[in-house]
């Protein structure tokens, strides 16, 4: 259960300095306004007939503040970008770059190399990110700055950024680099330095909490749509035609759930968060054979994450310490098309099976224009909160508002897809699914 407590924002001090961005306090003057700090955006935005309104937990609301912690001309900020890619990194940045430069007139900002490994002690030099090494960056995918897992030092990183004298640092990554940052906050306070740890939400599994939607995303959805819909026209061209695409999501279904919504041809979408069996008179084999039976072609969709029924203690894992589902033992893609092949040549139903695993082509393309304008407000608000001296917090988004979401409660777990949800129903419906575990229909016969 949240408390008022956690999700206090931290500040750095008192904010002496006025804004130059020159913004109004006046409703109705069609000048953008400055955001108070009072402002706040409820946590529960339901309530049942009857409840009252919880209003002590909220979330206080990103936005430009009328007076700001750091002096803008003796600011230096730094960037880095952590973990896997995703669409969507470059324009983060440059937007960014241009809002310290343009607005804030900070001068300096610094890019350091390939993640957290830039403020090691066998870092590449960081790049100095002006207007004119960002300008067209947003137009092609990856990040200009790398990436990597895994982490440094706490110590040497901070020792990195006392020396070179930043003030703030953007960090933009998932789950393992918002928990660097946190751990970079804990020292910097431990040493009583005045450097702010502003985090913009980057995983394309949209699996960050109490944040409604993570950077990529959307991007991500389409390119996996468009794996699909080719699944599909392989599977119904054929007699007996499956298609089967492995999309990305290590615990949450939120592409697979999503890109089948947006499809409308998937047939089966199997996710982390619910179960399935593959084998049995109620398992997805038998389901399969049905349907091939009678309309004879089907498209299945798999989230990585299945893998995990698969992994044991010893598996492998990344750098990052994720299992890594691309290990052939337990990679669900492969295994799944292997089992689908070997029932239906048991029985002797012939089949043709496609599989498709676009992940790397989805987490390398450049941002399509619902993310290119999520990037630049998220980079934007990233701003405002560090030159405001707010710290370790990740910029969220929530009932559709800017938010300081403290980053301890934004890694506490992962954000996944409730079973009992619209969502979960709106997939099952499109898809025509049946619940494939014998658990599963047990509590379904029992409703």
């Amino acid at each position: 259960m949240l408390t008022p407590a956690e999700l206090k924002v931290q500040c750095l001090g008192e904010r002496t300095h006025a804004s130059p961005l020159n913004l109004s306090t006046v409703a109705g003057d069609e000048i953008a306004d400055y955001v108070p700090d009072r402002a706040r955006v409820l946590v529960h935005g339901e309530l049942l007939e009857g409840e009252s309104l919880d209003t002590s937990l909220c979330f206080e609301k990103a936005g430009p503040r009328e007076t700001i912690f750091f002096d803008p001309p003796s600011t230096r900020a730094a960037i880095v970008t952590c973990g896997g890619l995703c669409p969507g990194l470059n324009n983060v940045i440059r937007s960014i770059v241009l809002e310290l430069h343009h607005k804030y007139r900070v001068r300096e900002v610094l890019g350091f190399r390939y993640g957290y490994q830039g403020l090691g002690p066998n870092a590449l030099p960081a790049l100095h990110l002006t207007p004119d090494v960002v300008r067209d960056i947003h137009k092609t995918g990856g990040s200009i700055l790398g990436t990597s897992r895994g982490a440094e030092s706490v110590e040497t990183m901070v020792d990195t950024l006392e020396k070179l004298g930043v003030d703030i640092l953007f960090t933009i990554g998932g789950d393992g680099t918002l928990k660097g940052s946190h751990a970079i906050h804990e020292e910097v306070e431990r040493r009583g330095l005045k450097i702010a740890l502003v985090g913009v939400p980057k995983t394309i599994d949209n699996d960050v909490n109490f944040i409604d939607k993570t950077f990529g995303f959307d991007t991500a959805v389409e390119v996996a749509r468009m794996a699909i819909d080719g699944a599909h026209t392989e599977a119904a061209s054929a007699l007996n035609g499956v298609g089967l695409v492995k999309v990305m999501g290590r615990d949450s279904g939120f592409i697979a759930a999503h890109a089948t919504l947006a499809s409308l041809e998937v047939n089966y979408c199997l996710i982390p968060e619910v179960r399935f069996d593959l084998a049995g008179p109620n398992g997805l084999l038998a389901d399969l054979q049905k349907r091939l039976a009678a309309r004879h072609h089907a498209l299945i969709v798999i989230a990585e994450g299945c893998s995990k029924a698969l992994a044991d203690d010893d598996a492998e894992r990344d750098a990052s310490g994720n299992l890594s589902y691309q290990n052939a033992d337990i990679d669900i893609g492969p295994k799944l098309r292997d089992a689908i092949v070997k029932h239906f040549k048991a029985i002797g139903m012939p089949v043709t099976l496609k599989y498709i695993d676009p992940s790397y082509m989805i987490r390398s393309v450049p941002a399509n224009g619902n993310d290119s304008i999520f990037c630049d407000m998220l980079a934007r608000h990233a701003v405002h909160a560090g030159m405001a001296g707010k710290t370790d917090i990740v910029i969220g988004r929530w009932h559709g508002l800017f938010t300081h979401v403290p980053i301890a409660i934004a890694t506490a777990t992962r954000k996944q897809i409730d079973p009992d949800s619209g969502l979960w129903l709106a997939v099952t419906e499109t898809t025509g699914q049946p619940p494939l575990s014998k658990v599963a229909r047990s509590l379904h016969s029992q409703a």
